[in-house]
Order: C-alpha cells, then sequence, then structure tokens
C-alpha cells in the first residue's frame, strides 16, 4: 500500500500537544488520514482535528489510555469504523515524572511509568499488526516508535527509569523491526534530544528545555516539528529499505 494517500490511515497516540500534535499535522499535509490519540485534553484533540479538517485531510479524535488494553482495543475498533484502512502507527504517547534519583522511587511510579511507556507502544503496535500485517491479510505499513537520547544517556538524578522505559522502546524497536519485516512492516524509533514541549512541566521542571540547552552541541533546544518531520519520513515510502533503525534527533548531544 502507498502510505501517503487518503485510502490510508496514520494513528498518531498522545498527539493532543507536542511532538504528536506536530507529527499528525505533517501526516494531513502528506495526505494521511488520521486518528488522534488522546488520554485527557478532549478540547485540545477537537482542536486539533479541526485543524487537519481544514487541510483536507479525515481526521478524528480517540480517547484512550495506552495502558488500558480495553481502552486500546475500542480505539483501534473505532479507527477500523471511522477511517480509511489503517497504514502506520506512531507510538508517541508517553510520560515523565517529577526529578528523583533510584532510591526515592516508588512501586506506583515505576509501574505507572512503564505501563504507559512500553506497555501501551507493545498494546498500540499489536493491534497495528494485526491490521497491517500480511500475515494478518494486511496490506502494509509502518510503525514510528517515540524513545529518546535519554535511553542512552541514562538521565542520572532525573528519570532514570524514563530513561529505562525507553531503552525498552530501543530493543522492543529492534526486535519487532526484525520480527516483521518479511510481512510488509517497517518498524523505527526516532530519539529527540531535549525538546521544547509541555512534556517537562508535566514533569515540574517547565524551564528544562532552556536550561539544558548549552549542554546541546547545537547550543539551543529542538522543536517538536523538527521531531515530527523525521517520523513523517520514516512513515514515508522515501523510508522504504529503512527499518530496525534508531535515529537521533538530538542537536548532536
Amino acid at each position: 500500500m502507498k502510505t501517503e494517500d487518503r485510502r490510508a490511515s496514520v494513528l498518531v497516540t498522545g498527539a493532543s500537544r507536542g511532538i504528536g500534535a506536530a507529527t499528525a499535522l505533517r501526516c494531513a499535509q502528506r495526505g494521511w488520514a488520521v486518528g488522534v490519540n488522546y488520554h485527557r485534553d478532549a478540547g485540545a484533540a477537537e482542536a486539533l482535528v479541526a485543524r487537519l479538517r481544514a487541510l483536507g485531510a479525515p481526521a478524528v479524535a480517540l480517547q484512550a489510555d495506552v495502558s488500558d488494553e480495553a481502552q486500546v482495543l475500542a480505539m483501534f475498533a473505532r479507527c477500523d469504523a471511522e477511517l480509511p484502512p489503517l497504514a502506520a502507527l506512531v507510538n508517541n504517547a508517553g510520560i515523565v515524572d517529577s526529578a528523583a534519583r533510584v532510591d526515592e522511587m516508588s512501586v506506583a511510579r515505576l509501574q505507572r511509568m512503564f505501563a504507559i511507556n512500553v506497555i501501551g507502544s507493545f498494546l498500540c503496535a499489536r493491534e497495528a499488526l494485526r491490521r497491517m500485517s500480511t500475515r494478518h491479510g494486511g496490506a502494509g505499513g509502518a510503525i514510528v516508535n517515540l524513545s529518546s537520547a535519554a535511553s542512552r544517556l541514562g538521565s542520572p538524578g532525573q528519570y532514570v527509569d524514563y530513561a529505562a522505559s525507553k531503552g525498552a522502546i530501543d530493543t522492543f524497536t529492534l526486535g519487532l523491526a526484525r520480527e516483521v519485516a518479511a510481512e510488509g512492516v517497517r518498524v523505527n524509533a526516532v530519539r529527540p534530544g531535549i525538546i521544547d514541549t509541555d512534556i517537562h512541566a508535566s514533569g515540574g521542571q517547565p524551564e528544562r528545555a532552556q536550561a539544558l540547552a548549552p549542554q546541546v552541541p547545537m547550543q539551543r533546544p529542538g522543536s517538536a516539528d523538527e521531531v515530527a518531520q523525521a517520523i513523517v519520513w520514516l512513515l514515508s515510502d522515501a523510508a522504504s529499505y529503512t527499518t530496525g533503525a534508531l535515529l537521533d534527533v538530538s542537536g548532536g548531544r
């Protein structure tokens, strides 16, 4: 299946803001129909859907907590019913928590981190494969997982749990890419560095991106759109021979 046409859909998780929203917009501009997943902010998701439709793209807002299997199943059922056939998934939904050392982390924090960042990505990829893989009668497709430069830096003293969850995403990407390479599905990951988005505020550090800019060789944080452009390339037919890749978008960090 040629992915970039209005006969194909992409589902972007965590798409109401930040990198997810920028990716949804770029996908709409490239001709995709777009499923806009969100967890809580229905207003932001519906506003984004309105922007996508104004660009001529079929789009629908899809509420689901990706760590909840029943909600994931319901989200994909709505995709099936309301959008063209699925040809791509962007596993973008993810969280950070407040800065803490490992010896300060609760079990509840760790369980939430891995349930959303890792298990949620597995669940969404599983359902996407059941629709896209030629093994299941699909026409092929592409998956892009959102990892992080933290997966190779470790985030000591701040987010070791987040970094570990993204290390799991790296390994998941490599293994899944090889598992489904002969089934018409490409699987890659993007590893953003310091990106100026709202995720830092959700971890209690709204100025983090600017504060860390001197640590970046390019001396600035990246933008959500700069990451989105890399994601959309990996989804596109221009990346038809790229699978199992971990693409750093980190300003050299």
